[in-house]
């Protein structure tokens, strides 16, 4: 993994094991993402004491918090990118689409426990579409999937996760339109 090179989802898979988090890489992106989209952000730019994670055996290391920091920076330049090019973690196009489908729940599931830990003070005033997308993240993370046709359940899916990519955009934009750190860095 280089330094400078964006963060994937196998070396979030990889920090999740090594610390062994209890959670799949797409749901602790999605964690990440709702607290950021939220409206907040890590306090001495601990994220797994603001996501309330805890590893069951292992302390990070140096590396991994690091590593926790860079993937905090690169979450808050997506979510503000005037291109929105926002894309969730999730596993590559090549693996399997049950694995996929899994990750895009994970994701979800993730992202409104992230939302919620983020506090309710821009939570209050969000617009009816707002309110809908998170009904329709919280559908979705309580979904399961029965696939019966490969084309038709990839086009479904590939769709949900366009959704979810604007839904995620759409709350960071509202939640965060008054907050001039909102592009900053952690601290």
């Amino acid at each position: 993994m280089a330094a400078t090179g964006p963060i994937g989802h196998d070396d979030i898979d990889a920090l999740v094991m090594r610390l062994r988090l209890g959670t799949e890489a797409s749901e602790l992106h999605g964690s990440l993402c709702g607290y950021l989209a939220g409206g907040a952000r890590p306090q001495g730019g601990d994220v797994l004491a603001a996501l309330q994670l805890d590893g069951e055996a292992t302390d990070p290391t140096a590396e991994d918090l690091a590593l926790l920091q860079r993937l905090t920076r690169q979450c808050e330049r997506e979510l503000a990118d005037s291109e929105l090019g926002f894309e969730p973690l999730l596993p590559d196009d090549d693996r399997p689409l049950v694995e996929r489908a899994e990750a895009v729940v994970d994701w979800c599931r993730g992202f409104l426990g992230g939302f919620g830990l983020a506090g309710t003070a821009a939570h209050a005033s969000l617009s009816e579409e707002a309110q809908e997308i998170l009904r329709d993240f919280g559908t979705i993370a309580a979904s399961s999937f029965d696939f019966n046709n490969e084309d038709e359940d990839e086009d479904a899916l590939i769709e949900v996760q366009e959704f979810v990519r604007v839904g995620a955009l759409l709350l960071h934009a509202e939640c965060n339109r008054h907050d001039p750190a909102s592009s900053g860095s952690v601290h």
